[in-house]
């Protein structure tokens, strides 16, 4: 919904922009900026998408117009965190991410950006409703691809990395090859800092996800109750499934990180993200060393036990995200331990990015 074609809700969004700053030339000081995908009801309605419950929990009480973007945004004035609906998909993502980079109104100059968001897990690394911190970031639509029917003999899949011609074919390359971005390397530190802050969280389990895992018995990892880990994510707008790609996903995310990264989570829009905080970076609008990359399970990549990939593609285009209320849930627990920590030690995190040496215990965080 556009507010700027609501004169009312725009009247009161404005209104409440006001309030943020007394005058019109000040910039709005950002520690975070929390960064979601979708929302499917009012903003502070938790179970209608990824900003709910950040909006009421945090919470994010002021409302600014942000005409430019996909969505108005919110911001809490104590903790000085900014909340962002970007729209799903990469092209929303970057857009909406450099709309709100190059807005004179903030200064986003040592903000923290976060990414809070669900997505689908592969069953050979966690369960649903965990949730992982990332420290790649791969592209998954950048590439050749040739038609299922027509692979040739010997090859274990019809995508093809650019500039090469057979699958996963070496040397390896850089990791903006052939004009693009193909990988975001972020920063390890803080990523490792987030998980040791987080790592003990207790998410909580119920019938609903038990009943999802036990149709993952073959897979020891996905039939766990949920937990914290460090995981990369592959960002593709092809909402793909099915074990055959999950396993192109594992080797895709090998090929081009040369080893490093592991393929844990499939999602829509972080390599949008990634991009656009690398062009802000660039003029000096946002620093891309400082993005945390969250994403919770809310649905496994393959199908379940005795299910075909048609079937399970009837299952979610039905409704049917395993996990989605929980993981939604989850993510915002493991990721407000992490924003309200920035945010009270703003004093040393302005200057100094937080790493794993200096973490102290966090009273929000229980040991299982």
């Amino acid at each position: 919904m556009k507010l700027i074609q609501r004169p009312a809700l725009f009247a009161i969004a404005t209104l409440a922009f006001l309030s943020v700053s007394a005058k019109a030339d000040n910039q709005i000081p950002v520690r975070v900026v929390v960064i979601t995908a979708f929302q499917g009801g009012a903003d502070d309605d938790p179970t209608k998408g990824e900003f709910g419950n950040w909006v009421l929990n945090l919470p994010l009480p002021q409302t600014i117009p942000f005409p430019q973007g996909y969505h108005h945004l919110r911001y809490n004035p104590e903790l000085q965190v900014l909340g962002i609906v970007t729209g799903q998909g990469k092209s929303h993502a970057a857009a909406s991410i450099m709309g709100l980079g190059m807005d004179q109104r903030f200064d986003l100059s040592k903000a923290y950006w976060v990414v809070a968001g669900i997505a689908g897990v592969n069953p050979n690394e966690a369960s649903v409703a965990s949730t992982a911190w990332a420290k790649f970031v791969v592209d998954g639509d950048l590439s050749y691809q040739l038609d299922a029917r027509q692979i040739p003999k010997g090859w274990s899949t019809g995508y093809v990395p650019s500039g090469r011609s057979r699958p996963y074919e070496k040397p390896y390359q850089p990791f903006d090859s052939n004009g693009v971005q193909q990988v975001y390397r972020l920063n390890a530190s803080l990523a490792d800092w987030a998980f040791s802050l987080t790592e003990h969280t207790r998410l909580p389990d119920d019938s609903n996800l038990q009943k999802v895992r036990s149709g993952y018995l073959t897979y020891p990892m996905a039939i766990r109750p949920p937990f914290v880990l460090e995981g990369d994510d592959l960002a593709a707008d092809t909402f793909w499934l099915g074990d055959l790609l999950n396993t192109r996903a594992e080797k895709w995310i090998s090929y081009w990180t040369v080893k490093q990264g592991s393929f844990v989570m499939s999602e829509f829009e972080d390599a949008g993200i990634g991009q656009a905080l690398q062009f802000l970076s660039q003029v000096g609008r946002a620093d891309q060393h400082r993005l945390l990359v969250l994403r919770s399970a809310s649905d496994y990549t393959v199908q379940p036990d005795g299910q075909t990939p048609a079937e399970f593609l009837e299952g979610e285009v039905s409704g049917a995200l395993s996990g989605f209320r929980e993981s939604l849930n989850d993510v915002y627990e493991v990721g407000s331990i992490v924003v309200k920590k920035l945010s009270s030690d703003w004093n040393i995190d302005a200057d100094q990015i937080p790493s794993p040496a200096v973490v102290p215990p966090s009273p929000t965080a229980t040991e299982n």
